[in-house]
């Protein structure tokens, strides 16, 4: 299992648009968003490989998808409820592991312009 290192306080952690909403909708905070990055980095996740993870959250009624490539920061792209669905499908998690790649090439400049336009939202950021 290649985890990112879990002292690196240079981790950035980000949620896309969608995931913003629908954690929202589920009330799932930012806080409880960071902690489980905590968690995830101690390796107390579900590796799905090529930097696609899976973790519980909002007292283990919904699972995440996280994508994380290069240790530089983590996403969290998608999540469902456990009652609704048991895992995604083989397709999603080939989109979930093409994603991973795609961030792992974006340049801070791209990062930085996801921002500006809202398509992402940073929620932590090393131990804050």
């Amino acid at each position: 299992m290649n985890m990112p290192n879990p002292d690196a306080r240079s981790e950035r952690v980000f949620k896309t648009a969608w995931f913003s909403k629908a954690a929202r909708k589920a009330r799932i905070l930012d806080a409880e968003l960071c902690a489980a990055i905590r968690q995830v980095m101690l390796g107390q996740a579900d590796d799905l490989g090529g930097g696609v993870y899976k973790k519980r959250l909002g007292r283990n009624l919904f699972r995440s998808i996280l994508v994380a490539k290069g240790g530089r920061f983590w996403v969290y792209a998608y999540l469902f409820a456990k009652k609704d669905r048991a895992n995604i499908g083989v397709d999603e998690l080939a989109d979930f592991r093409a994603l991973a790649d795609l961030y792992v090439r974006k340049t801070d400049a791209e990062i930085v312009k996801e921002l500006q336009l809202k398509e992402i939202v940073e929620i932590c950021h090393g131990e804050e």
